[in-house]
């Protein structure tokens, strides 16, 4: 039964990590699109400005999503080398999405 919930676990941690990369694709997709024309000279500061918190926000959601496939992935019967890894993961995302988030919060200002 456990090595069915562990499959099972595994197959929706894949899920929500393709939800995060295509989060971040369409970010990146539209913050291309945006930046295109304020990088041949018809853009302004703030709309720079407006294309990075956009981006910056999408970001922000993938690294959740992908924070969130890696808690599932080690919810069933963990070892302590998976605890300390995902303390590790753990650690490391949420530093990048408070720095993150406050440069966000730095451009809206």
């Amino acid at each position: 039964m456990e090595e069915v919930i562990r499959l099972v676990s595994g197959y929706i941690a894949l899920s929500v990590e393709a939800v995060a990369a295509m989060v971040i694709a369409y970010g990146t997709i539209e913050a291309l699109v945006r930046l295109a024309p304020i990088l041949v000279g018809r853009g302004s500061v703030g709309q720079r400005r407006n294309v990075r918190i956009q981006f910056g926000v999408c970001l922000l959601l993938g690294l959740e999503f992908e924070l969130a496939a890696d808690i599932i992935r080690t919810a069933i019967a963990p070892s302590w080398t998976d605890i300390g890894q995902l303390a590790s993961i753990a650690v490391i995302r949420t530093a990048l999405n408070y720095f993150l988030e406050a440069d966000i919060e730095a451009l809206q200002k």
